[in-house]
């Protein structure tokens, strides 16, 4: 058997777990973890826990402060960042100017100059990058891009993207370290990045201007108030409200949430549970954005975060006709147990509406796991790719994929703070385009009937 391929990873939160297991467990036999990295030390202890009582493997713990000793000692091939998205460059950079690759969770940063930070430091050094979008490897998702590739709607001239976020997922990025721009980005950087990537690659194009105009209309005060909870308190572990507040989040009473963060939070004061309602966050829950392409697309793109379901609604309008895809999935709280975004498969739907002929429904594919069936299989791509089927659709995402994706959230932002059209450009230039799949050509030639249907 050939040498294992050494990796370490940094950041121990609710979203490192995919990634350490995708290596101690599931790709064992050609990889190897040699170790682990967090800021707060009993997260770090529970993680070393976690693998020694699950897979029988001792291995070794740093401390934040420690990392550029970590490279040394252990020798790592690749390094995962999972960390508070505000120091991925942090730890990218200093991985790949240390002679590692990365493999970074989504968004890849959360400004233009951080972005700017890892494109130079990728191209001085040559290093991998990966930024890990689970949703290209949705089954669901996949096959809208096998769709268009294949001309279902001809060449593809606009967009619209919906995306609602449900009272129970939704809320929870009012509670925890998302809630401040300076750590996520906000909803535009750290939620959409999932969705404006999944439109540049369904379109193998690259955005070039944004224009959007967002708010915070419902995690407010006044709404805590409209609702009759006067007394509330910061979070919701001690709040006089808690049994009241359909809002609550009862860390106790849920074991990994409990273990993970309010067993630790003695260690550095953070609070997994703050108020949802608290004036203390700066993130929009309501956004409209509208999206122009190199490929001459345009989309428009809405986020709200305090719906009655959790999913998506997109329709692509080609030469050929229209696409219509709406997509439900499962209620679920980050890293409380539950599988992350599963479909409902009665409320996923593919159906085509072709120009001059009876529109018909096309069965949705489907798979088990989180990200709509999509974490089981990245996580092959990501550290068995070698013995992976050859990927017609190029889901792979590198350094240029993860700019653009979060570049069109960044410009977004800066677009609601000027209320002006930003430029892509204009943030970061030169980025290259991604490697994407061709697409129908613009000078297909269309049939038309002789008759009316």
């Amino acid at each position: 058997m050939s040498q294992r391929k050494r990796y370490a990873q940094v950041g121990l939160g609710g979203r490192h777990v995919m990634f350490r297991d995708g290596v101690v467990s599931s790709s064992k036999d050609v990889s190897e973890m040699v170790a682990l990295c967090d800021s707060n030390p009993g997260r770090l202890a529970l993680s070393r826990r976690q693998v020694q009582e699950q897979f029988g493997e001792d291995i070794p713990g740093f401390p934040a402060e420690d990392f550029d000793h970590m490279l040394r000692e252990t020798r790592p091939d690749t390094v995962i960042v999972t960390t508070r998205d505000a120091h991925h460059d942090e730890y990218m950079c200093r991985a790949m100017e240390a002679g590692c690759d990365v493999i970074t969770e989504k968004p890849m940063t959360t400004d233009e100059f951080k972005c700017r930070r890892i494109l130079d430091t990728q191209r001085k050094t040559g290093r991998r990058c990966d930024v890990a979008f689970n949703y290209r490897y949705s089954p669901p998702r996949t096959q809208i891009k096998d769709l268009l590739m294949n001309g279902i709607v001809g060449e593809v001239l606009s967009l619209d993207f919906h995306w609602l976020l449900d009272t129970t997922h939704g809320a929870d990025y009012f509670r925890r370290w998302h809630r401040r721009k300076e750590n996520s980005g906000g909803l535009m950087v750290h939620k959409a990045t999932h969705h404006f990537d999944l439109v540049n690659w369904w379109l193998s194009s690259v955005p070039v201007s944004v224009y959007a105009r967002g708010a915070r209309r419902f995690y407010l005060p006044e709404t805590a108030e409209r609702y009759g909870l006067a007394r509330r308190g910061e979070r919701c572990h001690d709040c006089p409200e808690a049994e009241r507040c359909r809002f609550r989040l009862d860390l106790a009473a849920k074991p990994k949430l409990k273990e993970l963060y309010l067993d630790c939070e003695n260690h550095d004061g953070y609070f997994r549970d703050r108020c949802v309602f608290s004036p203390d966050m700066d993130i929009e829950d309501t956004m409209s954005v509208l999206v122009s392409y190199a490929n001459g697309v345009n989309m428009t793109y809405s986020l709200n975060a305090f719906s009655p379901w959790e999913g998506y609604a997109v329709t692509v309008n080609g030469t050929r006709g229209r696409l219509e895809h709406t997509c439900q999935e499962t209620v679920y709280i980050n890293a409380d147990g539950t599988v992350p975004g599963a479909l409902k498969k009665e409320g996923t739907t593919v159906r085509v509406f072709p120009h001059w002929k009876p529109a018909y429904q096309l069965d949705v594919w489907q798979a088990k796991g989180g990200h709509g069936g999509a974490d089981p299989v990245i996580v092959k791509y990501l550290f068995d790719r070698d013995r992976q089927p050859h990927d017609p659709y190029l889901r792979a995402a590198d350094q240029r994929a993860g700019a653009y994706s979060i570049l069109t959230g960044i410009a977004a932002n800066r677009s609601m703070e000027t209320e002006k059209p930003v430029r892509i450009d204009d943030l970061v230039p030169d980025i290259g385009l991604p490697d994407y799949p061709p697409m129908p050509s613009a000078n297909e030639k269309l049939d038309m009937p002789d008759e009316e249907p």
